[in-house]
């Protein structure tokens, strides 16, 4: 995503992530589509829409030239795991026990503190870019357990398959309305970019979206949401690679809050 937006756009980094999956999953869409029933193929969409186009968008402008780093953003969506549980219990009729609650209380108070430990996310802007980050983990939640309830008898390859490549037409439109096609395409950076993008489409989308869609059905919304507590840890490892700010005070907060995370998903009484 930051390669990518040395030189694109942030939508135009976006939409070519999206496209580029849709595109790598086109063949399996093609194969499978007849086979969802015609009443699920709005939800199949609809989880393209909430679990990767729009996350896809919101993270890239968050983390675009004005907004926060890679690091932040990263152990940000951890918070993903609280929001199924918030959206499962306000949505989906999921039991909440006295330990998720107290483990919301927990990890909301790591993200305060983190905020707080960014000296420069005092400014409203950054703020902004920062509620990109939660958005897009509140649709992350929510499209787990939407998974989770209304598609769990349809296969995790033909989910991801359609969804993306559905969601690959309105990417396309944004991406041809920023005039990327108009792009210098002889100019090595805009092409390292789309290439960035691309493989970030690939790997970060299509392969990831349909890893994960397994596990939401073998193992659970909660459970699959898990996969994001190593985000962070991985972003921090970028972060430092890039040189970014990542200090002891970062990586205290983003304890508190896997803690937060972790305490919520223990076994207690309804």
């Amino acid at each position: 995503m930051k390669a990518g937006l040395t030189t694109l756009s942030a939508y135009q980094v976006a939409s070519l992530r999206i496209v580029s999956s849709g595109i790598v999953l086109l063949p399996t869409a093609i194969k499978y589509i007849r086979i969802i029933p015609k009443d699920k193929l709005l939800t199949v969409f609809m989880s393209g829409v909430l679990g990767s186009l729009l996350p896809a968008y919101l993270f890239c402008l968050a983390e675009s030239s004005n907004g926060i780093d890679s690091a932040l953003a990263g152990t940000l969506n951890s918070l993903t795991p609280i929001f199924v549980i918030i959206t499962g219990a306000l949505f989906f009729q999921s039991s909440t026990t006295a330990n998720k609650i107290f483990g919301i209380l927990i990890s909301f108070t790591g993200s305060i503190l983190l905020l707080l430990s960014k000296g420069h996310m005092q400014e409203s802007q950054n703020l902004v870019y920062v509620s990109f980050v939660v958005l897009a983990t509140i649709f992350y939640g929510f499209n787990v357990n939407m998974v989770h309830k209304h598609l769990h008898h349809i296969g995790s390859l033909q989910i991801a398959a359609v969804a993306l490549t559905l969601n690959a037409i309105p990417a396309l439109i944004v991406l041809a309305y920023t005039g990327y096609f108009n792009l210098d395409f002889t100019d090595k950076d805009v092409l390292w970019s789309t290439a960035a993008a691309s493989i970030l489409g690939i790997f970060g989308t299509a392969v990831a979206s349909i890893i994960f869609y397994m596990l939401v059905k073998r193992a659970g919304a909660v459970f699959a949401s898990m996969v994001t507590y190593g985000i962070p840890v991985i972003a921090i490892v970028w972060g430092i690679i890039y040189h970014e700010e990542v200090g002891w005070k970062q990586v205290a907060c983003l304890g508190v809050i896997l803690f937060g995370v972790y305490f919520a998903n223990r076994k207690g009484k309804e």
